[in-house]
């Protein structure tokens, strides 16, 4: 119901910036992305799934992981049904494939069973 595609990886140094793009599109009438939590996950080779930072509906409030608190920003523009998350400085520890995610609810969670949609993922290698 829910196709979410991200862009925006890439391969950088340490001590550089990425910004992710997550654009959200519903195949139904029914949904509307806008209402949606939308957040970001990542993962590593031979690491499980980890949460990196997720918004409510209105991007009013956030929850970040420990781990990017300080460095990485998540935020939403709804006109343009599009989901971001600014990565700044970037370190090894932050190379995965980053995933965009939808939940059929308008709050914002931490854990990836919360969330019912999923994007292909971007990779992201930050080299030291």
């Amino acid at each position: 119901q829910v196709q979410l595609v991200e862009s925006g990886g890439g391969s950088v140094q340490a001590g550089d910036s990425l910004r992710l793009s997550c654009v959200a599109s519903a195949s139904t009438r029914t949904v509307s992305v806008r209402n949606l939590g939308m957040g970001w996950f990542r993962q590593s080779p031979g690491k499980q799934r980890e949460f990196v930072a997720a918004t409510n509906w209105s991007g009013g409030r956030n929850l970040v992981a420990d781990s990017v608190k300080g460095r990485f920003t998540i935020s939403r523009d709804n006109t343009q049904n599009t989901l971001y998350l600014q990565m700044t400085p970037l370190e090894p520890e932050d190379t995965a494939v980053y995933y965009c995610a939808a939940r059929g609810g308008p709050q914002e969670k931490n854990v990836d069973y919360e969330y019912d949609f999923w994007g292909q993922g971007t990779q992201v290698i930050v080299s030291s």
